[in-house]
């Protein structure tokens, strides 16, 4: 039985040396591709399991780097890195656009059939390289609605999912309001899915570190999110098109 390769990916982004984490399917023909984008922790085993389990599906997947090989398990050095990065998306798109460059360039990679998927900070990188006019055929943002500079949502090309804990005390209700109604005026064809009863970062399996408030694993749910992002790739990046001419 063939598997999957990985490999990690050394590149430069943001003032640092970054570590992603690459996962290719078998076979040696170009793969419709999947942008990763990691909680502002950093990447995680959780990530790169994540983008494995794509590879199994059929695509190239990079689970991409935020803090140049770093996970921040102390929740005050997260924020105080996390928070400035959040607030400057001209930085939030050199991190994607440098990612982004690596997994195209990749020889198994479609350069034409790219999604971001992210969740957190990664998730945000993945809509600021949306609104940064960027070819991609699905954003995909768990915990991440964050809403960009007037006007530039106009430049968004794809459809984009959202998935938010409704007990998300750092992407309240009134967030959820902002970023909609950003979506709607510059008519992307968006959606919100609300898991009901869950917390930030619902989709994370428990961590041995501590956690801002607010935090907490919804097992059932994050099932649930992990099947809304692969619904959406299934919808939007087809692994079809090459089984139907392979």
């Amino acid at each position: 039985m063939t598997t999957i390769t990985t490999r990690t990916v050394e590149y430069a982004a943001d003032g640092l040396t970054m570590i992603g984490h690459l996962a290719l399917p078998p076979g040696a023909d170009r793969r419709p591709a999947v942008l990763l984008g990691p909680e502002g922790m950093g990447l995680s085993d959780v990530e790169r399991g994540r983008a494995d389990a794509l590879a199994e599906l059929g695509y190239a997947a990079l689970a991409f780097d935020l803090h140049g090989g770093r996970y921040l398990g102390d929740p005050e050095e997260m924020l105080a890195r996390c928070l400035p990065l959040l607030a400057d998306p001209d930085r939030m798109r050199g991190i994607g656009h440098a990612a982004l460059d690596v997994l195209r360039t990749q020889p198994r990679t479609d350069p034409g059939r790219i999604a971001a998927v992210g969740y957190g900070t990664g998730g945000a990188v993945g809509l600021e390289l949306g609104r940064d006019g960027v070819d991609l055929r699905a954003i995909g943002t768990v915990n991440a609605l964050t809403t960009g500079r007037p006007g530039e949502a106009e430049r968004i090309r794809c459809p984009v999912w959202a998935g938010v804990g409704s007990q998300d005390p750092i992407m309240p209700p009134e967030q959820r309001n902002a970023f909609t109604a950003e979506m709607q005026a510059a008519g992307v064809d968006w959606r919100l899915t609300v898991y009901g009863g869950a917390l930030h970062a619902f989709h994370h399996p428990p961590v041995d570190h501590p956690t801002v408030p607010g935090v907490g694993y919804h097992p059932r749910h994050a099932q649930r999110a992990w099947r809304d992002v692969v619904d959406l790739l299934a919808e939007c990046l087809p692994l079809a098109e090459d089984r139907g001419t392979s």
